[in-house]
């Protein structure tokens, strides 16, 4: 048995409400079951029953044995004494507030449908993939349900990702330029150097980019020099030379620290993720951009990928690291990479924006990612492998939270699908 099942059953009311008696026989009418507190805390809170024909409001605790109260040290928790009912699946020993009166309990265990505990057992059996509990199992929602879950993991996955712009936000007195600067940048730098380039937004001050708006040459002898990129010795590359003299002009009169950024890595990626070409892109799409946040909140799909298809700097041509010349090749950003900007970065700022300015979320607002093809990785695969319908961007985001928050941390009870194999009936 385990706790969570324990919180679905008192939530949902799985158990007879008729007759319903704690372990003392005192009669118990559950009015309300309270709200359910996933932070630390008794389990529900403002709860509201009668016990033995008084009305009582306060919390509930559950756990799978009585004498957890006292494992998770609750007699000494002052945090606990609103407690007014104890639900266990097994009663173990008697549980006392502080001022040594005693928490009336209810015992689950002889109260619950074989068949749920059964459904219960067999979500947390891998299913033949190998990949999360309910694979052999997953298409048991019909098709509009499925669709409204996928539609709610979405917006879950929109307001996690919200949280790192609000704090930013917070932290620079609602600049969204600066903002959509460190989001951009840590996009940029992808996977492998997506924390350093993070730290370089953050450590500049847009104040000093917004000198360099027309400078696209000036931001990337900035970019290059706070990410490492400029410490070699000796080496014969005219422009790896001027871009070393710019910075060092820059590094005195801004008094900036490469120190204080970590280095940019090549380790492990593609010549076209190299960081070389990805901050001289990036420098690009800075040029002559006075007010890019506004350019990309009102622009329509198609302006969108015309505003970031930007390309690196001349040298990088012919170029992917400094000093060593390749055939020549524009280093344009791929639209593959441009519909992960938008997936990462343009449509939860946009999500944000309209919050802020409180306007409701209309339907070109999800014409965007609905327009952009599903993401290709193993977690989107694995899912349309056992059956599941992603058919674009905004279901791969779904699917990813899918995983992330409840597939990959059993949390089957809160899942639409968890719950609904729970309750089959044979």
């Amino acid at each position: 048995m385990r706790e969570d099942l324990l919180h679905y059953i008192w939530k949902f009311k799985k158990f007879p409400s008729e007759n319903l008696k704690t372990v003392n026989g005192e009669y118990i009418r559950v009015q309300d079951v309270g709200r359910h507190n996933q932070l630390s805390g008794p389990d529900f809170f403002n709860a509201q029953l009668i016990i033995d024909r008084q009305l009582w409001a306060g919390n509930v605790e559950i756990h799978v044995k009585s004498s957890d109260w006292y494992a998770h040290n609750h007699q000494k928790d002052s945090n606990y004494d609103n407690v007014i009912l104890h639900v266990v699946w097994e009663d173990d020993i008697s549980v006392y507030r502080l001022d040594r009166t005693e928490i009336p309990t209810l015992e689950l265990k002889s109260m619950i449908d074989q068949e749920m505990l059964d459904n219960y057992q067999k979500l947390f059996k891998k299913s033949t993939s190998g990949f999360i509990n309910c694979g052999n199992d997953i298409n048991v929602l019909p098709e509009f349900s499925l669709e409204n879950w996928k539609e709610r993991l979405y917006f879950e996955r929109l307001e996690q990702k919200s949280n790192l712009i609000l704090s930013l936000l917070k932290k620079y007195n609602n600049d969204w330029e600066k903002v959509l600067f460190v989001l951009l940048l840590k996009n940029f730098g992808s996977k492998v150097n997506g924390d350093c380039f993070y730290q370089l937004g953050l450590y500049l001050d847009f104040s000093v980019v917004r000198h360099f708006i027309d400078k696209p040459f000036d931001l990337e002898s900035i970019l290059f020099g706070l990410a490492g990129l400029l410490d070699k010795e000796n080496l014969n590359d005219s422009y790896y030379t001027e871009l070393k003299n710019n910075y060092a002009f820059y590094k005195a009169k801004y008094r900036f620290d490469e120190m204080s950024t970590p280095r940019a890595a090549f380790f492990k990626l593609r010549p076209s993720n190299f960081p070389t070409i990805r901050l001289s892109q990036f420098a690009a799409l800075y040029a002559n951009k006075n007010n890019l946040f506004q350019e990309l909140m009102s622009a329509d799909d198609d302006s969108v990928y015309k505003i970031l298809n930007v390309n690196a700097g001349n040298y990088w041509n012919t170029h992917y690291t400094f000093g060593k010349t390749t055939g020549s090749k524009s280093k344009r950003v791929s639209k593959k990479f441009i519909d992960l900007m938008i997936i990462n970065t343009i449509v939860p700022l946009r999500f944000c924006y309209n919050k802020y300015k409180g306007e409701v979320l209309n339907e070109s607002f999800f014409n965007i990612i609905q327009n952009i093809k599903k993401e290709d990785n193993s977690i989107v695969d694995n899912y349309v492998a056992l059956g599941l319908s992603v058919k674009n961007a905004k279901d791969s985001q779904a699917i990813l939270q899918l995983y992330d928050n409840y597939c990959n941390k059993n949390k089957c009870l809160q899942c639409a699908v968890g719950t609904k194999l729970l309750n089959l009936k044979s």
